[in-house]
């Protein structure tokens, strides 16, 4: 009987401290989060070339701070890394131009950016010719 009650108690007491230290985790990043709620963030800036690991700084009033961020290699960089855009299927080919286009909307600007509503994009017609006859087989002839 004795046992039974030490043992509950002990639980009881492992069940108190983890949820405190719980609370102590949740407390610490509220103490590193500021009361400003108009920050303005600048581009990412990354640490060498044009693309990869960064930074982007922030201001509110009279705060600063600086936020990592990444700007993926492969990425439109006329656009910039903090406007997201919903892009239509590529456009026919001109043959005046020798390029096909197509148009993206404005689907989520991050930190504040200034974003174009529409943008437009071309790349160089395929020189490849795509055969649509690929997985069918030839008439079965008798």
């Amino acid at each position: 009987m004795q046992v039974r009650s030490l043992f509950l108690l002990l639980v009881l007491i492992l069940v108190a401290a983890t949820t405190e230290a719980g609370k102590n985790k949740k407390e610490k990043t509220k103490k590193d989060g500021s009361k400003c709620e108009d920050w303005r963030w600048g581009p990412c800036v990354p640490n060498s070339k044009d693309c990869g690991l960064g930074y982007r700084e922030g201001t509110c009033k009279d705060e600063s701070k600086k936020l990592k961020c990444k700007i993926p290699c492969n990425w439109k960089k006329k656009f910039g890394a903090d406007c997201k855009y919903k892009f239509e299927n590529w456009g026919g080919c001109s043959a005046q131009t020798g390029l096909k286009t197509r148009s993206g909307i404005l689907k989520k600007a991050l930190y504040n950016a200034q974003c174009e509503e529409t943008v437009y994009v071309t790349k160089p017609c395929s020189s490849k010719i795509k055969s649509k006859s690929k997985g069918q087989f030839p008439p079965f002839v008798s």
